[in-house]
């Protein structure tokens, strides 16, 4: 196979050869073990939009690209650096790839990129290593001391650029060990790789990459974030909307982003104002025309936070709401709340569950995600082909709860769903059973030592279906799942504001459909009056 590698055309510019390559690769490699090895190849609209972020006025660029490919990134860089007005003297570029079989093709690639350079007049030095990029430079994610120096020799790059492989590590990998400083519980292996090169960064170096959103947010990638955003301040970010738009040769669906970020150790403690580039598009084809949105860096990162979520606000009018947001100091924990996660796993309780039964006596409902529509709880549901009830006794009462007054949220949404947050409420006197079963799929809030008012519960209902609580999450995740996390971690108004809210909304009909003009009214448009009125 390797002897039909394509060969460079005439006039056939690097980048162009290694996106032609990369095809060539696709066409003849199993799509399975390209998804298991994580291999999904920059399209070459991405990879030039990437290299129009490269700043450099150096003679000597050194470039790190650590999960290369067939070196359409680096081509693509270095096509960008032979361009500017002061181009370098000299590039050397660093270039890693684990297998073995697409290492010859990228060999081959970056001989042709060699050729390029050097006859625009750069003189140009390739390294491509076979090697394990996260075992190799692992150890740089733990602290040295001068008892203890690292035996990692210090390698510094001006730019990392990089699409990392993909997929989820299990806690046993010897790579997820090589990185246990940064990683928690099943971490993906795109995160490593970019801790590690923002690691081997010089001061003022520039880290391009494109990746999924998930480290944005999430109690997963929490040691991530503290760890990289410490060291990398974002400059520039672009969100892809589309789910698919990016990847599509590939087939991914996965909501990704660019970001570009500079290496500037403690840069959040310089209290200096930062600002960030955030920047949008449907997928491919629309890169050239996406505008970015200037925002100030201390909106979209907040470092003194405990979780230092990245949001990314991709219009003024998100922006607004997240001033809004932030500006409350109200929380679940602070009203004395709790969210959890139903504690029903269906597959394990099997042997308990059942089509039919008495709730009064022998078994208890149980609640699907599919019973929670916007503002509307319905059980039994007709036609669903799940067993809806599930028998009480010793084994299964750890999996009940009492029947009290509940908001119940779908931990995820479908794709066709307008809204990411679906919430209902479920009374205390709605189903007559003294105890509930609560499917995985769904969160709960409750209040432990005390019961939800009914407009406590109707009015958090509300806030979670409108449109506004849909656009804030949105902001912090791009995932179609909810986490009872990331739910504790937005901010809410003041109680009396969700108790209005509920007092206008509770047991009305249509309730959905007033959603957004009660909670507006009540919230939003005395907010936004008062910016207004403040500018002025």
């Amino acid at each position: 196979m390797l002897d039909q590698i394509p060969s460079p055309l005439d006039r056939e510019t690097p980048t162009a050869y290694a996106d032609r390559v990369g095809q060539w690769y696709s066409s003849v490699q199993a799509e399975d073990y390209r998804k298991k090895h994580g291999q999904f190849f920059t399209p070459i609209e991405v990879a030039k939009f990437m290299a129009r972020m490269v700043e450099s006025n150096q003679t000597s660029v050194k470039i790190l690209d650590p999960g290369a490919g067939t070196g359409i990134l680096t081509c693509a860089v270095c096509e960008r650096l032979a361009s500017l007005p002061q181009k370098p003297h000299q590039i050397t570029i660093h270039a890693y790839e684990q297998d073995s079989m697409l290492i010859i093709a990228l060999r081959r690639v970056l001989s042709f990129l060699q050729g390029h350079l050097e006859a625009s007049g750069i003189s140009t030095s390739v390294v491509v290593s076979n090697e394990d990029f996260v075992l190799k430079y692992g150890e740089c994610l733990f602290p040295s001391t001068p008892m203890l120096p690292s035996s990692v020799p210090p390698v510094y790059f001006d730019l990392a650029i990089s699409n990392p492989p993909y997929f989820k590590l299990p806690k046993t990998d010897p790579r997820a060990k090589a990185a246990s400083a940064i990683v928690y519980g099943q971490p993906n292996i795109y995160a490593i790789f970019m801790a590690i090169s923002a690691s081997l960064l010089a001061p003022g170096g520039q880290l391009i990459f494109i990746t999924p959103r998930s480290f944005a947010s999430g109690l997963y990638f929490k040691r991530f974030r503290g760890y990289f955003f410490s060291k990398m301040r974002p400059k520039t970010i672009h969100l892809f909307d589309s789910r698919k738009e990016s990847f599509r040769r590939d087939r991914i669906l996965q909501e990704n982003i660019i970001i570009e970020a500079r290496k500037q150790d403690n840069w959040a403690s310089h209290n200096l104002r930062q600002t960030v580039d955030i920047s949008s598009s449907n997928g491919n084809d629309d890169l050239l025309s996406a505008k970015p949105t200037r925002t100030d860096l201390s909106v979209v990162l907040d470092m003194s936070s405990q979780h230092k979520v990245l949001k990314i606000p991709t219009t003024r009018s998100q922006v607004e709401i997240i001033d809004i947001f932030e500006s409350w100091s109200g929380s679940l924990n602070a009203y004395g709340l709790e969210i959890s996660t139903g504690p029903v796993v269906p597959f394990r309780a099997l042997a308990f569950l059942s089509d039919q039964g008495c709730i009064q006596t022998t078994h208890a409902p149980l609640i699907w995600m599919q019973s929670v529509k916007p503002m509307k709880l319905t059980w039994p549901v007709r036609l669903l082909k799940k067993s809806q009830y599930i028998q009480v006794d010793r084994q299964t009462l750890p999996l009940l709860v009492s029947n009290k007054t509940y908001v119940l949220l779908r931990r995820m949404s479908a794709k066709e769903e307008n809204r990411r947050l679906i919430a209902a409420v479920l009374p205390q006197d709605a189903i007559r059973s003294p105890l509930l079963g609560i499917e995985n799929h769904l969160n709960y809030i409750h209040r432990p030592d005390g019961d939800l008012s009914r407009e406590e519960a109707w009015g958090l209902a509300a806030l979670y279906n409108s449109e506004f609580f849909d656009t804030y999450f949105r902001v912090l995740n791009g995932n179609t799942q909810v986490s009872a996390t990331e739910l504790r971690m937005i901010p809410l108004p003041d109680l009396s504001a969700i108790v209005e809210i509920g007092h206008r909304i509770a047991g009305s009909s249509g309730a959905e459909r007033k959603i957004d003009k009660v909670v507006y009214s009540v919230l939003f448009e005395p907010a936004l009056k008062g910016r207004a009125h403040g500018e002025d």
